[in-house]
């Protein structure tokens, strides 16, 4: 198996997760204050959304990919 083989297959599992999970949501730590002994952070949620084309596009790339590996 070659890298562009590899590569195919990396993208057809991404475009496939990208369809199954299409918002993706991380917290992150924006502030962080001490006050003496007390320590205080505050996290923000956000989230980022993949469009669908996105997801196809990615499963069109590595079908073309593995499939031009063959021929």
């Amino acid at each position: 198996m070659n890298l562009k083989s590899l590569a195919g297959l990396a993208l057809i599992a991404l475009g496939a997760a990208a369809l199954a999970w299409p918002d993706l949501s991380y917290t992150r730590a924006t502030h962080d204050a001490k006050l003496g002994p007390l320590e205080f952070t505050l996290k923000q949620k956000e989230s980022i959304h993949v469009p669908a084309w996105a997801g196809l596009a990615a499963i069109a790339l590595g079908t073309l990919l593995v499939w031009r590996r063959k021929g």
